[in-house]
């Protein structure tokens, strides 16, 4: 499947594990070879600022279960992963 940057981040990301809605994605970690770590989302405070800081949310993309038309979901254990 491929996927435009702006496409993803028009898509509500949902925890499927407590099916909390975090959000949509603000940004993406990639290598510098252009693969895809993971995503990034706004933590609860900063819902409304774009800017990834330390509070953000970090998806690793292996937690990613899958990318729908309008959500993404992911399966994300024991809530450990703000950075």
């Amino acid at each position: 499947m491929d996927i435009t940057f702006c496409e993803l981040r028009n898509k509500e990301v949902v925890n499927v594990g407590d099916g909390k809605k975090l959000g949509r994605i603000i940004d993406l970690s990639m290598t510098t070879n252009g693969q895809v770590l993971g995503l990034i989302l706004p933590s609860e405070k900063s819902t409304f600022k774009t800017v990834v800081n330390a509070t953000s949310i970090f998806v690793p993309w292996r937690c990613i279960c899958k990318i729908g038309d309008d959500i993404i979901l992911i399966n994300m254990q024991n809530g450990g992963f703000l950075q």
